[in-house]
């Protein structure tokens, strides 16, 4: 049965894309994430001395060898290896592997490591079923995930588990893989008489954004989509390269990690005055097709929350560019968005409003506290406050239009409205100066 089912697995691969046929099959044959596999590296000497029995989840971008480390994993350990997909496999199948794995361990004293690909995808009752076999040490779990861990997996999960976040592969190590895959006799392109050039090479290793299954997906439909020449030989350059793969692959799942991590960058490159990065993560909202109002609420937000007094035209600029992308949408609506950051960008800067927050925080600490009776609505007294209510005075009698007179209820301490002196906040503070000093000068 081992030597069908062996050669029913040689076959699968066979007839796979050449992104999985091309896989590399040892830890030398890897290629990229040196921080966590390079040599020295602890996951690397637990890998190779097969001493594997801390669970792991492997977090990261498509194409840059989660699976892959999980596979070469299984093709160098003494234990068995199973694997679902979360896509596909629910907790029926699960339990079977569960089953299947005490027995072995109960008869033989056999380890299982278990690969979960998209993890995520499991609900939290799914992701449940693991623990206790986690926990007693019946599977060891390998998980791959393209979410953060942290949301997206089960607490209980993470604390038993070692986290290895992996990077966007380089232009240089895609290139390299490219390379293997287009001389490899067994399992790529050695066999057949191919002539790639270096640009062709460097546009697909360029261009990939550093999903190496994008860069092979696009050398495969290059090699099978181009005939040979009079002589037999298929070649492959710039022109055809370009034509295989026309567009930067750009990872971004609107709910998952990128859109969180470019939204956080667009907006933190506004706060810190940097036009030319947040026209950066801007256009890379808009080239993967993120809701232009979603990025205009947010810049709404920002005009108060990080612009504020410091510009107070800045939510009228924001408003207005708001409103010209409904009348004009795309893809003309692109300058609104784009002079709505510019001008949050390069606009002085204040928090300021933040300070509404504060007054929240004391409500919500301490409860509300009644006004001073002189400033509450007459028809609300008793005929025993009134004589109190007289105390009011109106600011329009004074000759700067202000008078001191406490307006916070008692015992509440106020000051939390501090602006630092940007911008416009610079004339309020003076105006707020010169009232207090003429109206101190008068009195006296």
């Amino acid at each position: 049965m081992e030597l069908f089912e062996h050669s029913r697995r040689a076959e699968t691969r066979r007839a796979a894309p050449l992104a999985t046929r091309a896989r590399p099959q040892t830890l030398d044959e890897f290629i990229g994430q040196e921080q966590i596999v390079g040599e020295g590296r602890l996951l690397r000497r637990a890998i190779e001395s097969d001493r594997l029995f801390s669970s792991l989840l492997f977090w990261g971008p498509p194409g840059t060898g989660k699976t892959t480390l999980a596979k070469i994993i299984a093709n160098l350990t003494a234990a068995h290896f199973e694997t679902l997909n979360a896509v596909l496999d629910g907790i029926k199948d699960l339990r079977n592997i569960v089953k299947a794995a005490r027995d072995r361990r109960g008869m033989y004293g056999t380890r299982t490591l278990l690969l979960v690909d998209e993890i995520h995808r499991w609900n939290k009752a799914q992701q449940d079923g693991l623990l206790p076999v986690v926990e007693d040490g019946t599977i060891t779990l390998i998980g791959a995930t393209t979410e953060t861990p942290y949301f997206s997996i089960i607490s209980p999960l993470i604390s038993r588990s070692r986290i290895f976040r992996f990077q966007p592969l380089l232009p240089a190590e895609i290139r390299e893989l490219l390379t293997r895959a287009w001389h490899n006799i067994e399992h790529g392109y050695g066999k057949r008489q191919i002539t790639i050039t270096s640009e062709a090479l460097d546009h697909l290793a360029r261009i990939a954004g550093g999903d190496a299954r994008s860069a092979l997906n696009a050398l495969e439909l290059a090699v099978e989509s181009t005939p040979p020449d009079a002589e037999g030989r298929c070649q492959i350059d710039l022109a055809v390269a370009e034509e295989s793969i026309q567009q930067r692959a750009l990872q971004y799942d609107k709910s998952g990690d990128e859109h969180y991590d470019t939204v956080s960058a667009f907006i933190k490159s506004i706060r810190g005055s940097a036009p030319d990065a947040a026209l950066y993560y801007l256009a890379k909202m808009v080239l993967v097709g993120e809701d232009p109002r979603f990025i205009l609420r947010r810049l709404l937000i920002l005009a108060a929350e990080d612009v504020g007094l410091a510009s107070p035209l800045a939510i009228a600029v924001v408003s207005g560019c708001a409103q010209a992308f409904e009348w004009v949408g795309m893809p003309e609506g692109q300058y609104h968005l784009a002079e709505a950051t510019l001008y949050l960008a390069t606009a002085e800067k204040s928090n300021s409003v933040g300070a509404y927050w504060q007054a929240k925080k004391e409500l919500e600490e301490n409860g509300y506290r009644s006004p001073p009776v002189y400033l509450r609505d007459k028809n609300t007294l008793l005929e025993s406050e009134r004589t109190e209510a007289q105390a009011y005075k109106y600011p329009h009698n004074y000759a700067p239009g202000w008078v001191k007179q406490r307006y916070l209820p008692p015992g509440v301490p106020g000051g939390w409205f501090k602006p630092p002196g940007h911008g416009y906040e610079q004339r309020i503070l003076e105006i707020r100066q010169k009232m207090k000093k003429d109206g101190s000068s008068r009195r006296h």
